[in-house]
């Protein structure tokens, strides 16, 4: 769910002229939301932070190619950011190696103690997730695991910004805790 500002147009106008306070105050602006997009598509924060970081190159060297009467700018600024992820991501993607490399190719897969391991891990957090309220716990997976801003939970749980930021801080505390003071 996306909204648009309207001054956002005018700030993309004056970036196209160069101008580094109109940039400084959309990337303060839109941050949050390309970054979301560019998790949600990466799977991996340090990879989705250098996407930002292109998003943004890619804003400045590009603004005067944006048209307010054909797109908001929201939505170019996200096609931007989702459409540099993509791309990053069929870049890492391993070429195919012919058969006679097969035998020289590595199992990629866990090894059966690295795989307890990981269940391990994996229970002891859903344990102490099952701790924390239903909607604080949900709260915790949509900006950790699924990449969702702090303004979208706040328009999906209906509750002030200030109010998701805090459910997430105490909910982190509290599985810190726990986890420091559980053993499976």
């Amino acid at each position: 769910m996306t909204r648009d500002h309207p001054d956002l147009d005018h700030l993309l106008s004056r970036i196209a002229l160069n101008d580094r306070r109109a940039f400084d105050a959309l990337y303060a602006r839109t941050s949050g939301t390309l970054f979301a997009v560019a998790v949600r598509i990466m799977k991996n924060r340090a990879e989705a932070e250098d996407v930002l970081q292109e998003v943004y190159i890619r804003i400045w060297q590009r603004a005067s190619t944006f048209r307010p009467g054909q797109a908001k700018a929201m939505s170019w600024l996200i096609a931007i950011a989702r459409n540099l992820s993509i791309d990053r991501q069929r870049a890492k993607r391993a070429p195919v190696a012919p058969i006679e490399m097969a035998e020289d190719i590595p199992d990629a897969r866990q090894t059966p103690e690295e795989a307890t391991a990981t269940a391990q891990d994996r229970a002891r957090i859903e344990t102490c997730l099952e701790q924390l309220e239903d909607k604080r716990a949900d709260a915790v997976r949509a900006a950790y695991v699924e990449g969702y801003s702090y303004q979208e939970l706040a328009d999906r749980y209906d509750t002030p910004l200030n109010t998701i930021r805090t459910w997430l801080r105490r909910s982190l505390l509290r599985l810190r805790d726990c986890l420091e003071h559980s053993q499976l």
